[in-house]
């Protein structure tokens, strides 16, 4: 925010420094007296500050490390290709931040998530204004409200008494759901389909995910338990810091319960893999496969029922190595871990 200032005919009163690492890099602090120009000849952009302008009490801005509307933990999440943290600072309160509450909702009840018809963007917002919905839970408990709330949501705009009816059936009938649509409509961040879906195969129940997550919480980034996690196919460090970031936050796990206590998740189902040999075995395929893409590899393994992971540990059942083959290789002979080539695969497989 600036002291109004015409710069090339245009009266400048805003400018923005993007982000966290902008302004430390620039060391622009409140009060100072800055240069702007507009770069491009359209966008106010702030050049630097005049050191000889600033006050004596002019103290470097620190960004919350708290979110300012629900007080959970503020973090930047870490790239895991460079190792650097993301310029933007996000809050972990999920489910609880009432300054992210109406999109979680939304998000909630969308078609890949619990699919609740008649539940749309616009009823969410104003029931949501109205207390009638604060958390997911909240949804469930619509219809076992007083009567006068009933009276309430039938004398709304656009509402009766029959699409009442009607919502209420639809939120009756999305009180089973499957675990990956369940862990994708929590929208922990990093968490869409493909991977809660990867997480439904790995734990097969959301009892089981939890136990994980919170052990990596207790552990640390560096615990086995957050290698166990990050090691399953699809995973990686980011999405084992999402996890622990939202079980980490009892907030979280307080609605996580509350809504728990109003529905049934289901847990995950593989296909059916009787006389599979390598139902159950943890799999891990390194190095170069010359009749099958890694992709056919994994999803064919997992059909058979087993389970793809992307690194070796000694919990690790078999290693298909090809051509190439470098240190996972490595490490299933200094864990012992049974090593076959892409034909003994296939051949153990029955697709020789």
């Amino acid at each position: 925010r600036l002291e109004p200032i015409n710069v090339g005919g245009v009266v400048v009163t805003n400018a923005t420094l993007h982000n966290e690492e902008e302004i430390a890099r620039k060391d622009i602090r409140v009060g100072d007296t800055v240069t702007v120009q507009r770069a491009g000849d359209v966008i106010p952009q702030v050049l630097g500050f005049i050191p000889q302008k600033r006050p004596r009490d002019a103290v470097p801005y620190v960004f919350p490390a708290t979110c300012p509307a629900c007080g959970s933990h503020a973090v930047r999440d870490v790239n895991e290709r460079t190792g650097k943290a993301d310029v933007v600072r996000r809050c972990t309160g999920g489910l609880v931040c009432p300054a992210q509450a109406v999109e979680r909702l939304k998000h909630f009840v969308s078609r890949n998530a619990f699919d609740i018809e008649g539940l749309g963007e616009k009823q969410i917002e104003a029931f949501h204004q109205d207390g009638l919905i604060g958390t997911p839970a909240d949804i469930f408990r619509l219809a076992k409200r007083e009567g006068e709330a009933r009276i309430e949501i039938e004398e709304r705009e656009g509402f009766g008494k029959k699409k009442v009816q009607n919502l209420f059936a639809a939120i009756e009938a999305r009180r089973t759901i499957t675990l990956p649509r369940f862990l994708f409509a929590l929208g922990i961040r990093h968490i869409g389909e493909t991977t809660a879906r990867d997480l439904a195969k790995a734990y097969g129940t959301l009892e089981a995910l939890r136990y994980a997550a919170l052990a990596a919480v207790e552990g640390g980034p560096e615990s086995e338990a957050a290698a166990e996690i990050d090691a399953i196919e699809g995973i990686g460090e980011t999405v084992v810091d999402a996890l622990a970031g939202f079980f980490g936050e009892a907030h979280n796990l307080a609605v996580l319960d509350d809504l728990v206590s109003q529905i049934v998740v289901e847990p995950f189902e593989a296909p059916a893999t009787a006389g599979s040999p390598v139902a159950g075995k943890t799999v891990v395929f390194t190095g170069t496969l010359e009749r099958l893409s890694r992709a056919e590899a994994k999803a064919q393994a997992e059909r058979l029922g087993a389970k793809v992971s992307g690194s070796v540990s000694k919990k690790t059942d078999i290693v298909v190595a090809g051509p190439g083959a470098g240190s996972k290789l490595a490490e299933a002979q200094k864990h012992g871990v049974k090593v076959l080539s892409e034909e003994e695969w296939l051949a153990l497989i029955g697709s020789a």
